[in-house]
């Protein structure tokens, strides 16, 4: 009850507030105990209560400073996917995290159809500045899987100042031409592409590669059906022409998800190359 009163104090002034969660998780490559912890929080944009969970490597020092890897779900999932799912490209995210000593964040960034929505981008605004005033925060890695790799890339065009590497996995960069999935997007995007057409145009990363700087990577499917990867092979080009510290990672006559390979591959790039960049080499 101590830890829930506090919580529910800091929640009302407006504050994060860490849920006490005493059971510990396990890096599947490093086989090192990490801490598990539900954060939940008042949305700025709407007052309403929303959730992230973040996993802490062992050891870490938190008065130094420390790297963030948010990773975003997909659709019909919410913020445990990457933190319990045994998926390649969960286990690779969590893996990853621990081998650099980085705290992996997953929110639910309005959970199960948020197809990175005004609400779900406001939370996700705030979650990163609130985490910045918490830790000693020296770059932000983010990445997502199909909606969270749509999601990924949308944020990155939105708000790129915030964002030091991107990696999308089976994400779209296209939501204006995009068509699974209109119901959700449209309730997410607050109307149909014909009654808020800017709202689909302004989230679609495609219409704004000058926007990433960053180091970017993306893994897509020549065969996938569910997120088409055209779109995001097109944004790899354009982001190229500007942009040396892109990789893409294409499977032809892959589907709809991305190998432990793949992620790791694709999550070691864009670190490596933000670590050269911070430096200056």
């Amino acid at each position: 009850m101590k830890y829930l009163s506090l919580m529910f104090c800091r929640i009302a002034i407006g504050c994060l507030a860490a849920l006490a969660v005493p059971a510990t998780g396990q890096a599947d490559e490093a086989h090192a105990p990490v801490r598990v912890s539900e954060v939940i929080f008042r949305a700025e944009f709407d007052g309403s209560r929303q959730k992230y969970v973040t996993l802490t490597p062992p050891d870490l020092n938190l008065s130094q400073p420390v790297s963030l890897l948010i990773a975003l779900h997909g659709h019909g999932s919410d913020r445990w996917q990457f933190v319990r799912q045994s998926r390649g490209e969960c286990r690779a995210a969590r893996d990853v995290a621990t081998a650099n000593g980085m705290i992996l964040v997953s929110p639910d960034y309005r959970a199960q159809t948020s197809w990175m929505g005004p609400a779900a981008e406001a939370d996700m605004v705030q979650i990163i500045r609130t985490l910045k005033k918490q830790f000693q925060v020296q770059r932000v890695i983010l990445c997502g899987g199909s909606m969270g790799g749509t999601a990924a890339l949308t944020l990155t065009a939105r708000h790129p100042s915030l964002i030091d590497a991107v990696v999308s996995l089976n994400g779209t960069a296209n939501l204006v031409n995009y068509t699974r999935f209109q119901d959700a997007i449209a309730a997410s995007f607050g109307g149909t592409k014909q009654q808020v057409p800017d709202e689909y145009r302004k989230r679609s990363a495609e219409f704004f590669p000058q926007q990433f700087t960053m180091p970017f990577a993306s893994t897509s499917g020549g065969q996938d059906t569910v997120v088409p990867a055209d779109s995001v092979l097109r944004l790899i080009a354009r982001v190229r022409v500007h942009n040396r510290k892109v990789l893409s990672i294409h499977r032809p006559h892959g589907g709809h998800s991305t190998s432990y390979k793949d992620t790791k591959q694709a999550l070691e790039f864009v670190i490596a190359a933000s670590l050269q960049r911070s430096s200056g080499s």
